[in-house]
């Protein structure tokens, strides 16, 4: 059987915000204040073609 494998954290590779899944919201959040990175960074997220979310 095949299941999806999503991530549950990631991290931008330019200000280093680092975020989490929350499933009970079903959306990221900001794991805390310390790792909020800048407000005006687009987001370069450290998920990138080597993730694979699909397992067997």
């Amino acid at each position: 059987m095949t299941r999806l494998d999503p991530p549950t954290e990631r991290e931008c590779t330019e200000c280093g915000r680092r975020d989490v899944w929350d499933p009970d919201r079903q959306s990221w959040r900001i794991r805390d204040d310390a790792s909020a990175g800048s407000p005006n960074c687009i987001h370069d997220w450290d998920i990138n073609g080597t993730y694979l979310p699909i397992r067997e």
